[in-house]
């Protein structure tokens, strides 16, 4: 009797499987077996690439005649700690009674990858038709689903062809250059570090990410802080007074005057005054009056970018520990897949969402929680409309949506570590948020004129607190405050939000009354004019969240919200392999990660390396030639070219900087 063969990428994802398809079987040396289905697992990667010497023995000893290497036909092999999981599957696959094989991978272009290299080495029964099986979670429907409409595996051969040339990328550049690097520099390098010997590691990512690192910290050590003076004045009538802050403009008697400091603000504090005194006994004229109401919407849902700056923001946490922990919560059915770019949600997703709504309704025991949806209910929030909203956009969605709660697997959930806990409650609460109305703020825009001379007012008050209901919880307050903001200086949508809702107290109230009252064209009363000390302040430092986001837009670490959307393109590496970057270079010593906060130094050891990087290879350094690879990549993915063309340019890369950098040795 002929059977179906599926693979995942690990043991744990194999139960799961075995759970959906009602295996109850036995578990096997390495295999589960029932009377149709047999269902195996790698362990992660199973197969890797061989390294130079496995071509040719001198190519063990680095020397520059051997450079660069670039293999007309490459070889991989067995990892010998999983050589019998391997010897497993291959047998598996080779049987004669398979007449299906599932590839049931992690749903992404390294998941296919490992699965890849399995087949190419496994050499499988060629009677078999190969499956591919695609999930955005794993609950037992999303699992049935995927084998139910896994598709031909020949229809993701430009995902795993995508998956090789990075493997190959990573690889050429990684040993060429940290090699060549390493024989013309590492004794000088060694010198500096008082080491016997040294070598420099050299990475695609990696060493474009240390630049932004380097280039910021310098950024930061020769800032020199320049004071200013802005000019305040304070208007109003008897009974009542408001402050407005000075700003140039081109009729202006100090318009383009050297004795400025920028548009805002005087050199010396000595000309402010001067300023201050030939306004004096002028008469104040409103001349602009703006009053409007403002609407904003909830932030789009979390990718993982999103997540993993969240959680170093307030957790102090690193972003492959996020990812772990997300990893974990998908495993246990209770959110959708993790390894995501996207920040919304499929037209198919969404007219389905109902569903994971109820189940957190009935499922989800938590006081707060059940509270915003209690209210969802009880004020009739539409839910069924969100193919009309920002959070629905299938031409923004690759592989998955974005990360929501499954409404499932609560089951799982009692059992879960405290902070993984907190992880899921705020991608639950991310969620529900979108359902709630947008916030509403009165504004009011005051411009007064003094003898050609502006002042600008401006007041905002929160009127309804809309989806801020969610995101201003006590347990977030609490976490804000303990956030030391001088040396993280972020701030995200949800939080500046909160910090508005937070303003709202009865100063501001009367504030915006008092200009809301005013008329234009009306006369105010001069009551004081006064100089204020600002200065400027150096960029702030990275911390292990900020960096994730700063290579999801390929070096710009832009705090925006919606600006970072619309920007948002290649990026410098990849949803899934950001945050072991990160980890990488903290583990070879080239970076320090402060544990209480997260903030990124660079270390000495990695300045070094970013002169020598710099010297030799600049371009290295640069985060558009990284995303542009990476955009090459998605390219192969997309067949929107082939991959020898993606190829021939990484050959003639590599080639051109060879020729450059060893005329100059």
């Amino acid at each position: 009797m002929s059977k179906k063969l599926l693979i995942t990428e690990k043991p744990s994802v194999a139960m799961e499987f075995a759970k959906a398809l009602k295996i109850n079987t036995n578990r096997k040396n390495g295999y589960l077996e029932s009377e149709k289905w047999i269902i195996t697992w790698c362990v992660g990667h199973l197969v890797t690439m061989s390294y130079p010497d496995k071509y040719d023995e001198k190519l063990k000893f680095w020397r520059l005649d051997t450079l660069p290497f670039i293999p007309k036909e490459w070889k991989y092999e067995i990892i010998p700690n999983v050589q019998n999981q391997f010897n497993v599957v291959q047998s598996l696959m080779q049987r004669q009674d398979i007449e299906e094989i599932y590839n049931a991978g992690d749903s992404g272009r390294e998941g296919e990858y490992i699965q890849r290299l399995v087949m190419m080495m496994a050499k499988p029964n060629p009677n078999a038709k190969v499956k591919r099986v695609w999930i955005d979670s794993q609950t037992e429907e999303e699992i049935l689903r995927g084998i139910k409409e896994a598709k031909d595996q020949s229809e993701y051969d430009s995902l795993s062809d995508s998956a090789y040339l990075r493997a190959k990328e990573d690889y050429l550049i990684g040993i060429n250059f940290s090699r060549l690097l390493s024989i013309t520099h590492g004794r000088s390098l060694a010198s500096k570090i008082n080491e016997e010997k040294a070598s420099i590691s050299v990475g695609r990512v990696m060493t474009c990410v240390l630049g932004m690192i380097v280039s910021r910290e310098r950024e930061i050590r020769n800032f020199v802080k320049t004071k200013y003076y802005k000019i305040i004045g304070e208007f109003g009538d008897e009974n009542q007074s408001f402050k407005a802050e000075w700003k140039v403009n081109e009729k202006s008697k100090v318009f383009e005057s050297p004795l400025l400091y920028n548009e805002t603000g005087f050199k010396s504090e000595k000309d402010a005054r001067d300023f201050i005194i030939s306004l004096q006994g002028k008469e104040a004229i409103v001349t602009e009056l703006k009053k409007s109401k403002q609407k904003e919407n909830a932030p789009l849902l979390f990718n993982l970018a999103e997540i993993q700056n969240e959680c170093t923001k307030r957790f102090k946490i690193k972003p492959d520990e996020t990812l772990e922990i997300i990893q974990n919560l998908y495993e246990k059915k209770l959110v959708t897949y993790p390894r995501t770019d996207a920040r919304v949600l499929s037209t198919a997703v969404a007219k389905e969402v109902s569903k994971n709504l109820n189940g957190i309704a009935k499922g989800y025991k938590d006081e707060e929680v059940q509270g915003y949806i209690k209210k969802m209910v009880d004020e009739k929030y539409q839910t069924n409309n969100l193919a009309k909203t920002k959070y629905v956009n299938d031409s923004k969605i690759t592989d998955h949506y974005a990360i929501i709660p499954t409404g499932q697997g609560y089951e799982n959930y009692e059992k879960l570590p405290d902070l993984q806990k907190k992880i899921y409650k705020l991608i639950v609460k991310r969620f529900l948020a979108i359902f709630y109305p947008p916030a509403e703020f009165n504004k009011v825009q005051v411009t007064v004129n003094v003898e050609n001379e502006t002042f600008f007012a401006s007041g905002k008050v929160c009127i309804k607190q809309g989806y801020l209901e969610i995101a201003k919880s006590n347990e977030q307050k609490q976490e804000k405050n303990q956030t030391d903001n001088k040396l993280l200086n972020e701030k995200n949508n949800e939080l500046k939000s909160t910090e508005e809702q937070q303003n709202v107290d009865k100063s501001d109230e009367n504030s915006l009354e008092i200009l809301k009252s005013l008329k234009k064209n009306q006369k105010l009363i001069v009551r004081n004019f006064e100089t204020k000390e600002a200065e400027t302040s150096p960029p702030s430092r990275y911390n292990s969240g900020s960096i994730i986001l700063a290579m999801e837009n390929a070096g710009k670490l832009i705090e925006d919200e919606e600006l970072r959307e619309q920007i948002k393109g290649a990026g410098i590496g990849t949803s899934a392999t950001r945050g072991g970057i990160i980890e990488k270079l903290e583990k070879i010593k080239y970076i320090d990660i402060n544990k209480k906060t997260q903030i990124i130094t660079p270390s000495n050891k990695g300045e070094l390396i970013y002169d020598i990087v710099y010297g030799s290879m600049p371009d290295m350094l640069n985060p558009k030639l990284t995303a542009s690879w990476e955009k090459g990549l998605d390219m192969v993915a997309k067949k929107e070219i082939e991959p020898q063309v993606f190829m021939d340019k990484l050959q003639s890369y590599i080639n051109s900087k060879f020729d450059k950098l060893v005329l100059k040795i």
